[in-house]
């Protein structure tokens, strides 16, 4: 039976499986996709089915996100742990920038601390390193961040082994958020090193963007069959099962696509199942 908490930065304990805030904005992560009304009452809903990590980022709308969060949550629980990122500007659906100098980073996360109505986010993730700034730099304002208060612990979004490392060596780094999922384990190095340093890994697109819901190998759809689950739930199972460090934390904005997420927390695979699953990379 997989854990079914993380202590992130060893002192922020969360339910490692959350709820990603992609769903809640348009297509692109550009403007709204449907009501205020509807978003705030899955957030809800999100909270009340025991989720304490949710996972967004001020580009998301942009500003939307959080404002959504704020609007349906404030005042947040003391287990509820908003996890936001700075570091990309978004000009349009599909489009963004890296932004990653130290007063873009800092303005960045001031303008989430305001939307949040925090004086503190427990966890603030750096959404791509831009290669035009020193890492040095970047890592450095985050630091500062995180020494004035305002950053209780630091995560990195899309990093190699390689940066990982480099990154550990300036700054404490509680998580890391890369693709991973079923079908996509190019990132097991990273995984490895999470394992290894007490650092979450937040899988991003753990459904492979719907895929291993619509299209799923013969073996996910065995598994679900056995255990009167979907093959989205199951892919998500897997993630809790492969290892103590992930967190996945899939999005949506549908309160059926909910429901079915956090029921995956109950689908328990016994050793044959992840086997099998397990040899589907």
């Amino acid at each position: 039976m997989a854990h079914t908490t993380f202590s992130l930065g060893g002192d922020l304990p969360v339910r490692r499986l959350g709820l990603g805030t992609g769903g809640l904005v348009g297509p692109g992560y550009w403007g709204p996709r449907g009501g205020r009304a509807e978003a705030r009452e899955l957030l809800r809903t999100a909270v009340e089915r025991g989720v304490t990590l949710i996972d967004t980022a001020d580009n998301y709308g942009p500003d939307l996100a959080e404002e959504l969060i704020a609007d349906a949550l404030y005042p947040y629980g003391e287990e509820l742990v908003v996890a936001t990122k700075g570091g990309v500007v978004r000009t349009g659906p599909d489009q963004w920038h890296l932004a990653g100098r130290p007063e873009q980073l800092r303005a960045m996360c001031e303008g989430s601390l305001r939307r949040l109505r925090v004086e503190r986010i427990g966890l603030y993730q750096l959404h791509r390193f831009d290669p035009s700034v020193p890492m040095a730099e970047q890592l450095g304002a985050l630091a500062e961040l995180r020494a004035e208060g305002k950053i209780r612990h630091i995560g990195l979004d899309t990093v190699t082994a390689e940066q990982l490392c480099l990154a550990r060596e300036s700054v404490p780094v509680a998580s890391v958020q890369n693709p991973y999922n079923l079908l996509e384990r190019s990132s097991a190095e990273v995984l490895a090193l999470c394992e290894a340093h007490g650092i979450a890994f937040l899988p991003y697109y753990p459904l492979g963007s719907g895929t291993l819901t619509r299209e799923s190998a013969a073996a996910v759809t065995a598994v679900a069959t056995a255990h009167g689950a979907g093959p989205g739930q199951v892919a998500l199972a897997w993630l809790l099962h492969h290892s103590p460090a992930l967190c996945p934390t899939p999005g949506t904005g549908s309160p059926v696509h909910l429901a079915e997420n956090l029921d995956a927390a109950t689908v328990h695979l016994t050793a044959a199942e992840l086997a099998l699953l397990d040899a589907l990379a």
